[in-house]
């Protein structure tokens, strides 16, 4: 393997053991939720606290996701990385000693203010640093990451205590602190900062032998980021730019279609759906089966991702979740409006199980592997902190309007109504992807910015021209030196 892509996939593992712990989190909720439900658990926690409980990790999505703008623009990409360690460990504390329902409202706050700072990062890390061919790969591994953590939690929560359950969960956050210490700082944001040689060095350490085209790379990207400078990276700059109207569009379009189709809240309350159901299953059976499904999908997903293409890809498994969704609220529809008796419908209340599986099989190998990485790629340098920043924000308000929502469109319109509701909203982004977004794959961040920009961005590099910096003999033979001591 060319040494450049080792080091990739390894800084890539590395982020990864991060999106393990969210992963983790993320799926505590399905194992403790009917356990709180049943009062099977030394705290108290009613339906109305859960939904709350639920409803507090967008929140603190969003507030995470607002401080990454300010560490990431002023200390850098990896710094962020390490700081979030700090707010999931905390929130974890508050489980093991947690002894009323509102405090787990606190931890599920503080695991979501962890996770806004690594899932705004961390793909923007990931783009900075990568070959534009292994983008969505490395990518995919911290999906696949998370998803594992996903299925620890699931194959292991049903059988063991809350308590344990509890304390298994702390020594994540500082595993992949230790594990990221390491990693190299994106040389973007060294080139924005002006300070061009230690990109030069974090570069060289992602990246084969050859000097002659590191140099021509670390051109490339100063010239980017010199143009992308240029303009204001302020939220305003963000908004109000006639060149980022269409990438603002795009990004936007589909964190609402990824959000809205409450793919969250459904893993959250599986459990309980499948038992309104009436299908017989044990919980344990039903979360370890899930777990597994999620998992091995995941296994697969990065040859769909930079092989078939980021748009196709995002189209198909929306229908096909959508479709999904469907049936199942047809489903509840006979159960629940038409009332057919059940003994005579419970046979089928399979049909809700696997449903939920097919959705969670094509979401992975598609849109929710996809939506993450193309706002990373389709907004140039200057406002990408904020962009994500924002998108977060908008992830966040939604999150919690759908955390929140469920149990009360749950109690207005029963499970019939919230899932043709997702359905809708899953043939929308369907639609939406269609005549909005572009092809990403296998073009260069400079590419992706001409394609969306058009003559806005080639009037702007004519411009840059007069303003590459030439690189000094000296500086190459820093470079010479670093590789030979790597």
């Amino acid at each position: 393997m060319d040494r450049g892509k080792g080091a990739q996939f390894l800084v890539a593992f590395s982020v990864s053991l991060a999106t393990l712990t969210m992963g983790a989190s993320s799926a505590w909720p399905t194992i403790v939720l009917p356990r709180f439900h049943h009062n099977e658990t030394n705290v108290r926690v009613t339906d109305d606290v859960a939904s709350w409980m639920v409803a507090m990790s967008p929140l603190g999505f969003l507030s995470g996701s607002l401080v990454t703008r300010y560490i990431s623009d002023n200390f850098g990409r990896r710094v962020t990385v390490l700081s979030s360690a700090a707010p999931i460990a905390l929130g974890t504390m508050f489980v093991i000693y947690a002894s009323y329902g509102w405090i787990l409202c606190i931890t599920k706050f503080l695991w979501g203010f962890g996770t806004g700072m690594l899932s705004t990062v961390i793909t923007m890390y990931l783009v900075e640093i990568s070959y534009k061919e292994l983008r969505g790969s490395l990518n995919v591994v911290t999906r696949f990451m998370f998803n594992f953590g996903n299925l620890l939690v699931m194959c292991v929560g049903p059988f063991l205590s809350y308590e344990v359950l509890s304390y298994s969960l702390l020594p994540l956050p500082v595993i992949y602190f230790l594990a990221c210490w390491w990693i190299p700082e994106s040389p973007y944001y060294y080139l924005k900062e002006g300070r061009v040689n230690a990109a030069r060095i974090e570069l060289a350490k992602l990246r084969n032998s050859d000097v002659n085209a590191l140099e021509e790379e670390l051109q490339i990207m100063q010239s980017g980021v010199k143009n992308a400078m240029r303009s204001s990276s302020s939220a305003k700059e963000l908004f109000t730019g006639k060149q980022y109207r269409k990438a603002v569009i795009i990004a936007a379009g589909m964190k609402m279609t990824q959000i809205l189709t409450g793919g969250m809240a459904i893993q959250q309350y599986l459990i309980v759906i499948v038992q309104e159901s009436k299908f017989k299953m044990a919980p344990a059976t039903i979360s370890i089966v899930f777990g597994a499904v999620k998992f091995g999908v995941s296994l697969i997903s990065s040859v769909f991702v930079d092989r078939i293409g980021r748009r196709p890809l995002i189209i198909y498994t929306l229908l096909s979740t959508g479709i999904s969704y469907a049936v199942i609220g047809c489903y509840f529809f006979l159960l629940d409006v038409v009332q057919i008796e059940h003994e005579s419908l419970s046979p089928y209340g399979i049909i809700t199980f696997i449903g939920i599986l097919l959705s969670t099989v094509v979401s992975t190998l598609g849109f929710n592997s996809v939506i993450g990485i193309v706002p990373a790629e389709i907004f140039p340098l200057n406002v990408k902190a904020v962009a994500m920043t924002s998108l977060n924000i908008l992830g966040g308000l939604l999150g919690f309007a759908v955390g929140k929502g469920y149990q009360v469109m749950k109690n207005l319109l029963g499970l019939t109504g919230v899932f043709w509701i997702f359905a809708f909203v899953t043939f929308s982004g369907a639609v939406f992807t269609y005549f909005f977004v572009p092809e990403t794959r296998d073009k260069s961040l400079h590419d992706i910015q001409i394609l969306l920009q058009g003559d806005l961005y080639i009037d702007d590099a004519k411009i840059d021209k007069d303003c590459l910096v030439e690189t000094e003999l000296t500086e190459l033979n820093s470079v010479k030196d670093v590789k030979n001591t790597s």
